[in-house]
């Protein structure tokens, strides 16, 4: 009687735990399109064998069906908690695992399109562009979850649940079941006053660094000086493909009058094979139009041509981003190509030019703002 007693408790209580887990998933999928139940594992490598862990839970996913032994692509987003916990762990070198950190933009974007079977990962909603672009329809991704039945999952609408398991931490795995058909928001604006997203401040760290005095007038047409250019769409690993309309703009003095050529940009630039429509706008003075009334500022005309959604690349002199930067519309741009001309002397008082230390504070300030810039010397 007691035996039966104790076995019907121990049932009693598998059935509760089930059900407030099923509960819980199914409350919050019915109070949105997507589910939102992920949080972010704080690690602790005392109480954990993280090796062990995985492996585990890889035997269990492959006996559920849902990962392969060989001939599967398999990715682990980790991050910098865990990461000196899995590098050369025996787990993921029995499974030929990939090891990427969630800020290694550049390692990110040159995983193709959906070439992805598996990706392990503590943090789903951090890393969801990626996971969406890369993973496979058909694919599974599985998120590791601190022991706490009150985390929120983060699960896409186009994501099914398939297994969940209990160890020291929890694991939830989906089956990405479609495309999805609205893209991912993107936080896009790098310029925006109020870019903070990690991504983004992540890819504002690794652009290249400044030059503390301007290159040689013999090789500042170097090819060198673009090579060395790190582009925004590799830091981001955007392919570019979800803009409704691309655009670069080349704006500065004619030719004639010393500007410089627009074929770089189709040479250098990770364009993505994607189309870009191009514009070259010359700038010029009152004097050399000859005619009293002004001309349409490079703002108004930012504010005519393009849209906050639209990907927009720009190169421009000193005085007209110091124009953007005072209507607020340097927002609208997403890399910014910043040309400011260097004093060759103390004799050279051409308005056009300023000491250089007026250049590096421009550019400082750009970069202050969040604005993805780069110094120009075509």
């Amino acid at each position: 009687m007691i035996k039966a007693m104790y076995r019907f408790l121990i049932f009693v209580l598998l059935v509760v735990s089930f059900t407030h887990i099923s509960s819980f998933i199914n409350d919050e999928h019915s109070s949105s399109s997507m589910t939102h139940f992920e949080q972010s594992v704080v690690w602790a490598s005392d109480s954990v064998d993280l090796d062990q862990l995985i492996s585990m839970f890889f035997r269990d996913l492959i006996n559920e069906g849902l990962m392969k032994r060989e001939s599967q692509k398999s990715v682990f987003l980790i991050n910098n908690a865990v990461e000196e916990n899995l590098i050369g762990t025996q787990s993921l070198a029995d499974h030929n695992v990939d090891l990427i950190a969630l800020d290694d933009l550049e390692k990110q974007s040159s995983v193709l399109d959906g070439t992805i079977d598996f990706i392990f990962t503590f943090n789903f909603q951090e890393a969801s562009r990626f996971i969406d672009r890369t993973l496979k329809t058909g694919g599974v991704v599985t998120v590791l979850l601190n022991d706490n039945p009150s985390a929120a999952i983060y699960k896409p609408p186009n994501y099914k649940i398939a297994y969940m398991r209990r160890l020291d931490l929890i694991a939830v795995a989906m089956w990405k079941t479609s495309v999805s058909e609205t893209k991912p928001q993107k936080q896009r604006k790098l310029l925006s006053e109020h870019a903070s997203s990690e991504a983004k401040k992540a890819a504002l760290q690794k652009l290249e660094d400044v030059l503390l005095e301007p290159p040689r007038s013999a090789s500042k047409k170097s090819s060198r000086y673009l090579k060395r250019t790190r582009y925004l769409p590799d830091l981001m690993g955007d392919s570019l493909e979800s803009y409704p309309r691309r655009v670069f703009i080349d704006v500065g003095s004619p030719e004639k009058d010393g500007g410089s050529k627009s074929d770089w940009f189709s040479t250098n630039y990770p364009t993505r094979n994607k189309d870009f429509e191009m514009y070259k706008i010359e700038t010029i003075t009152e004097e050399s139009s000859g005619k009293e009334e002004p001309q349409m500022g490079m703002a108004d005309w930012l504010k005519r041509n393009v849209r906050e959604e639209e990907y927009v690349v720009m190169k421009a002199e000193a005085e007209v981003v110091e124009e953007m930067m005072r209507s607020k519309t340097i927002g609208l741009v997403d890399e910014l190509f910043l040309e400011c001309k260097p004093q060759l002397g103390k004799q050279d008082e051409r308005k056009s030019r300023r000491a250089y230390w007026e250049c590096l504070a421009l550019y400082g300030k750009l970069r202050d703002e969040g604005v993805a810039v780069h110094q120009w010397w075509g």
